[in-house]
Formats: structure tokens, sequence, C-alpha cells
């Protein structure tokens, strides 16, 4: 990559919006496996993950060393280079432990969603041609077993390891967790310990031929066809990232990082496990998913020094009745990502939460994540009205409809280049092509503002993503599920203004003549086939849409009605 940004920087003011990153911290040309040796070899004393909610504290030896014994037990059940292996499941250490061992032998770790229902989990392990799952047993209203044994009848006579199944053609093998056993399926303990000395020497010898450039982790992200797409990542692309970032926090091998979102998305596993890993830090998980009481709980025990967060986790800790009697002295930072984060929000925290270094991050996950982020020592005005500028190695600039820069403080849509940028879409070229064009420039569909200083305010977005409380939600996914009830003939989805989760999910839909069917029948219908923060939380049945003469809809005249609606029932 040339070295554009260093001159862009110094040549402020800017009059066009591009801007690069430094190119002062060089970037590691490692995988993810041998990075994390040598970080086990220069702190093996050093804590390295606490699974509050499971009662696991190990330091790096330890780590690695369990690490080790599931690589090692995934190759004696042929599990090679390349092949994709699910995980499925909320935040704990089976997942931190797939993570790694995945990458230890080049095996790509494909993050499902814990919320997916039995469709979207079928589309998912189909995609990509998952050979292997490896799940928990249940978790809140979903049973796992249940829906898997749903879509694979077949493994109630197959023997562990040898699936032949009609819908799930790829899938050979099933991993769950717990120590109850299950047709068909492997126990997870039960793998981690197969492993035998021969197959220690094939995971150091594969180790050894592993590229940094290989493909390592397939992240879906919701399509505006309705179907999701496999954001492909390498080692290259997520270990520099969590570097970066980690370099941005000031992060050092004395931090304790408190991680309450979820693994299967960027923000746990690079943002928090990559992040930790790249500085030698502690991972410390409160839970299997976010509740903000045992988050301050965990934080004030554990003496953490840097707490993650998507905006509406912090609201909900702020929140608290009792969140004055928490001791939060030890925090120093942390990132807020996954929505837009109110000004107030963000002063509350630095002040009253004691994180005056805390970060806003932005990016998606075709960006591994993070291509912005605000600085520690940029003014606050800076650090709470924007996010940020374009991290290390990363070129960002913001064009209008036909590609050109736009002149600084004029907005257009935000597009990146640089290390951290995907390698495809699992699968699909045009897609990528779409998305990636012939420069290399990824076009995120966010609407943005550049300052002269290259710092970047999201404004809007193209497409109509509803982003609820950090998970991105496209509309078209929702209307397209709803179009299948014999009684919808027509749906329109939208967001609508949310104080608490930045926005929330709204349904306009139109009846079949005589349908009598109900609002709770059609969020039961909903609930069956898509992950529970897609349903949407407004559901109403109208006549006509808001259209325009040639015959679209017009979403943005609907949403405006609803809000008034809204408005309106609030203060009756």
């Amino acid at each position: 990559m040339s070295v554009v940004g260093t001159l862009s920087q110094d040549k402020l003011p800017l009059t066009q919006s591009y801007f690069a990153g430094d190119y002062q911290t060089p970037l590691l040309n490692q995988t993810i496996g041998d990075y994390l040796r040598d970080i086990a070899s220069r702190y093996p004393e050093q804590l390295a993950i606490v699974m509050h909610h499971q009662g696991i504290r190990w330091n790096y030896s330890q780590y690695l060393q369990k690490i080790d014994e599931l690589a090692s037990g995934l190759l004696s059940l042929g599990i090679k280079p390349g092949d994709r292996v699910g995980i499925w499941s909320p935040n704990n250490i089976e997942w931190c432990l797939t993570q790694f061992a995945t990458a230890r032998i080049g095996a790509i770790m494909v993050c499902i969603n814990p919320a997916y229902r039995p469709e979207e989990l079928e589309y998912a392990l189909n995609n990509v041609g998952c050979r292997a799952i490896i799940c928990a047993d249940q978790f809140k209203s979903s049973d796992y077993l249940q829906m898997l044994n749903e879509l694979a009848p077949e493994l109630a006579s197959s023997v562990p390891g040898q699936l032949t199944s009609h819908r799930l053609p790829s899938l050979q093998m099933v991993i769950r967790m717990g120590k109850e056993k299950s047709a068909g399926m492997f126990n997870f303990a039960e793998v981690m310990a197969k492993g035998t000395s021969e197959d220690y020497k094939e995971m150091t010898r594969i180790a050894a031929g592993l590229d940094p450039q290989d493909a390592i982790n397939i992240q879906f992200t919701s399509g505006t066809t309705g179907n999701p797409k496999g954001a492909t990542l390498s080692h290259h692309n997520i270990l520099n990232n969590g570097l970066l970032v980690a370099e941005a926090m000031a992060m050092t091998k004395d931090d304790r990082l408190c991680i309450p979102v979820p693994l299967y998305h960027c923000f746990g596993m690079v943002l928090g496990n990559l992040v930790c890993i790249a500085k030698g830090a502690a991972a410390v998980f409160p839970s299997d998913s976010f509740e903000p009481r045992v988050t301050l709980e965990v934080v004030e025990k554990e003496r953490c020094t840097a707490l993650h967060g998507v905006p509406t986790m912090f609201i909900a800790e702020l929140e608290l009745e009792n969140f004055e009697d928490y001791d939060l002295s030890s925090l120093r930072t942390g990132v807020m990502a996954g929505a837009t984060c109110p000004e107030e929000v963000m002063k509350r925290v630095q002040g009253l939460m004691n994180m005056e270094e805390v970060l806003i991050g932005y990016g998606q996950t075709e960006c591994s994540p993070i291509n912005h982020m605000t600085e520690i020592h940029s003014p606050l005005v800076k650090r709470v009205t924007t996010v940020g500028r374009a991290l290390a190695h990363t070129e960002v600039k913001i064009v209008d409809e036909f590609g050109e820069l736009v002149p600084v403080g004029h907005p257009g849509e935000v597009c990146s280049r640089g290390y951290c940028i995907m390698q495809c879409y699992w699968n699909d070229e045009q897609k990528t092509k779409d998305t990636i064009d012939a420069e290399g420039w990824l076009h995120s569909g966010d609407i943005g503002v550049m300052d002269e200083e290259g710092f970047v305010q999201i404004v809007g977005r193209i497409k109509d993503m509803i982003i609820r409380g950090g998970e991105n939600i496209y509309p078209r996914e929702l209307e397209e599920k709803l179009y299948t009830h014999a009684e919808i003939l027509d749906a329109a989805v939208f967001g609508v203004q949310s104080e608490k989760y930045g926005e929330e999910v709204c349904a306009w839909i139109k009846l079949r003549p005589q349908s009598r069917l109900t609002l709770d029948e059609v969020r039961h219908f909903l609930q069956e086939k898509v992950a529970y923060f897609k349903v949407p939380r407004y559901i109403k049945f109208v006549e006509q849409y808001p259209m325009t003469v040639t015959g679209k809809i017009q979403k943005f005249k609907m949403r405006e009605l609803m809000y008034q609606e809204l408005h309106q029932d609030i203060n009756a």
C-alpha cells in the first residue's frame, strides 16, 4: 500500500474527503496460532481468560494447553485445514477454545448467531458447506439440539461423525456441549480428550505450513435480498485489527477487558478476544449473554480496566437503580460500537463510569470489523460527536453517487481500503464485486461527512438497514418471510426511532380479503422463522401504503407517520 495516507495528514487541513491512517505501527505477518504461542511463551503465568459464569480462570499456559487439546481432538476426527466448522452457542469457554483451536489447525470457523431459527441455520450451514458444527445444548428459548434434529432427523440413527443428511448434505459431525449424550453426536469433552501424540505432531506440522493470508473465519452479515452473506476473513485481517485496536486503547498485559458483547459477532471475537491476545491482557466474560447487573458486579470483582458494549448496554448499566453502589474506579477505557452513540450517553460513560479514555469504533464485518476509531487524546467534541478517523493502515474516502470524492463537509458514501478488507463473500463472486470495486475499495452503504482533520460523522444509510441495539436487520429478509404467509398480501418493514435501542422494527402489512389474522399470530409466525431481535416491535395492518407516482413505496413517509402515531400514544 502507498504512503499517501501519511502525506494526506501532513497536508491538513483537508479539502477533499480522503484520509488514511498512519503506517508507523507495523502489521503482523503471523497466523493467529503462532502469535498466540508467542504470547503464551512470553507471559505463561499471566491471567488469560475468566469465564465468570463457568467458574474458569486460566493463565496463558493453561489456556494454550486446553486450546491444543481441542485442536488435536478435531484433527483426530478428521477435520482438515480449510474445513468449515460452525460454532452455535452463547458466550462460554467452549466458544473461545473453538476460536483458537480451529485457527491452530487452519480450519475455518463459521460464526452462527445463537438466536438463529432452523431456516436460518440451514441456510448458513449449507451456504458455506460446514463439515462440523459445535453447539450448545440450549440457551434461553432456543433448544439447539431439537432444531438440529428437526433439520437432520438422520442423527437419531447415525454413528457420531458419520452423519448423512438430506437437508444438510455437507454436515458430517455434530459436537454438543454439556454432559448428556445425544444420538449421532460427539460430546465436547470427549473431543477434547481424543487427541493422540500423533495428532499433536500433525498439529505442529500443519501450523508450520499455514499462511497468514489463509481464510480463517466466516461471519454472516445480512443482505438486502434476504439471505445472509458469509464475509470471509483471514488471520491477517482479524489479528491485525485486534492489534491496532489494542494499540488505540493503549492496552498492556496488565489490562483486564470485560466482554459482555456476543462472541459470534466481530465485536466479541476480534475486539474482545484478539485485542486481549494482542497484548497478553485478560479477557473477562461476565455471563453467557448481556446482564447489566452481573456485568458491573464482575467489573468490580475483577478490577477490570476496560469495558466493551453497544450504546444500549451502557444505557442499561447506567440506569440500574443501584448503579452508584458499584466500584468502577478501576475502569479506564473500552470500545463503544455497533450503533450510533448518543452524545449524552458518551459523556455519562466518561464521567460516571470512570471511562475517560472510552473510544467509539465504527466499521462493518467486512472490515474485520473496525476501520474508524476515536483517539484517546482527541478533543472531547471529536470523541463524542464523530466515529474518529481511519485506523492505521486503512484508507477512507467519501464519494458521491458517481464515485467521485466529495469536498470535506459534504455527505457521501463511506468507502475503505486496506489490510482489513475481507477476502470475499463466500461462494458469491457477484455480491463481492458489488461491494468491493476494482480498485479494492469496500463500499459501506453508510452516508458520512468528513471534516478537514479526517474525522467522520455517520449521518445515515443508503440502504434501509435497521440497527436495533447493535444488531443489523435488513427489512427485505423479513418482508420475504411475511410474503410466505398465506393470508398476507403485502408487507413493508422499516425502522422507527427508539431511545433505548436506536431503532425498533416496524411492519405494515396488507392482509388478503376476509383474513382474520391477528397481530399476535403474525408475531408468532415470525418467531418461528427469524431471530428474536428481528421480530417487529410494532405491527400494523393497513389498507394502503404511501406511494410515489411510479408506484414505489415511500418508507420515509411511513416512518414519519408511525413516529407521529407512537408519539401521540405516549403523550395521550
